[in-house]
């Protein structure tokens, strides 16, 4: 009986109130060992796990699938008719007479219908998506949740661009002059610039930063009989607003084309040129920070957020059935990795951090670091297109049907 009182007399707990000095500095000390005890029993039991996590995420970045399988097919779908996007990770429909969004499993999210197109084209920003009548007057905005407006503009549409809140960027033709028009989601015209042919020039292509506040445009003219382009940078934030046409920087190239321009992402643009390409910086008034230079031709040229791609024919002979050279950028300038390929590639884009390309039988996936993923042949159809919805998911768009499929190892 004395031995379990004085058991019992030894684990009482004291309330730190009724302690003196020294007790609460005892009380204290041992809180915080019994503290960092539970702290590292923790970290040795998270370590690893991260550990094990890691190795398998970069594992997976370097391994290679052998084969796919199809969790979806809709062979009733009219991809003729039809076309499809990837719309942050589900399937975005257009068609000339409207558009509709579905997830991954193929089931209808909305279907709106929104009048005649006879040439309908579409840009996507993040979750939003313009549908515009090439060579006529209307637009359509949608986003996750369906329509957020229409636009209908006084000249026809040759390209337009929109920015994640729906804004719309677009050029017009207006014969001998064209227009770069900014319109609001609701239709409503935000700004207008005629331009001419001689001041600045033709306007080969636009692009619109992601929070709908800076236009980046590439002109084309002749000076002294030599071809000269101008990039020209817009802001329609309260730092353009005393400026001249709200152009807060402008550049020339002398014996340049520059036939496409592209924000990557609210402070960085890059504009392709037929010898390599240049990047700005700066979100309120860009600069010029690097150009890269190439002697070869370009074939095609791809971007996203964090990638520059540039394809060329290859000239080493002993390169084998690999007719192109790929030269994959970071956004800084420097070069991620140079690779030669050989598939005879009708498509070729950046789509979820990946390089995509297909022909009418093949399809060809290489990573963002260069490792080709799969290469291999289609035998449900002839295909169309070709895009990333998630880690190992795809969408296959054949001249039959739709398809989801999930590659395997």
């Amino acid at each position: 009986m004395a031995n379990m009182e004085k058991h019992e007399k030894r684990h009482t707990q004291v309330p730190p109130e009724q302690m003196d000095e020294n007790e609460v500095a005892v009380h204290k000390a041992r809180s915080a060992r019994r503290r960092k005890k539970r702290a590292l029993r923790a970290i040795l039991l998270i370590v690893p796990l991260l550990l094990v996590a890691l190795a398998a995420y970069f594992l997976a970045l370097r391994w290679s699938w052998g084969d796919y399988k199809v969790t979806v097919s809709n062979e009733q779908e009219d991809t003729i008719a039809a076309r499809y996007v990837e719309l942050d990770g589900k399937i975005f429909k257009y068609s000339g007479e409207g558009a509709a969004l579905m997830n991954q499993k193929q089931e209808v999210l909305w279907n709106i219908a929104y009048g005649e197109m006879q040439n309908p084209l579409v840009d996507v920003c993040e979750k939003t998506a313009v549908v515009y009548d090439q060579g006529n007057t209307s637009m359509s905005i949608f986003n996750e949740t369906g329509q957020l407006g229409s636009v209908n503009t006084s000249l026809n549409i040759v390209k337009a661009r929109v920015a994640r809140q729906g804004v719309v960027v677009a050029i017009l033709d207006g014969g001998e002059d064209t227009w770069i028009n900014f319109y609001s989601s609701d239709g409503s015209l935000i700004a207008e610039n005629q331009t001419r042919v001689d001041d600045p020039g033709y306007p080969l292509d636009v692009s619109v930063s992601e929070d709908g506040l800076m236009i980046m445009v590439t002109y084309q003219f002749v000076d002294g009989g030599e071809t000269t382009s101008y990039v020209a940078f817009y802001n329609f934030g309260s730092v353009g607003q005393n400026q001249i046409d709200n152009i807060v920087s402008g550049y020339k190239y002398e014996g340049v084309v520059v036939p496409k321009v592209e924000y990557l992402n609210a402070g960085t643009a890059v504009a392709f040129r037929d010898d390599g390409f240049t990047l700005y910086r700066g979100k309120q008034v860009p600069k010029e920070d690097v150009t890269v230079k190439v002697d070869k031709e370009i074939v095609s040229a791809f971007c996203d957020d964090k990638h520059i791609g540039l394809v060329f024919k290859n000239t080493n002979k002993d390169s084998k059935n690999k007719q192109y050279v790929m030269q994959v950028y970071k956004t800084n300038g420097t070069q991620q990795f140079s690779k030669e390929f050989g598939v005879p590639y009708t498509d070729i884009r950046m789509s979820g951090g990946q390089i995509v390309m297909n022909n009418s039988s093949q399809i060809c996936v290489i990573s963002g670091s260069g490792v080709e993923k799969f290469n291999g042949g289609v035998n449900e159809g002839a295909v169309s297109s070709f895009a990333r919805l998630g880690f190992n998911r795809y969408l296959l768009i054949l001249d039959n049907g739709l398809y989801t499929i999930k590659f395997k190892r």
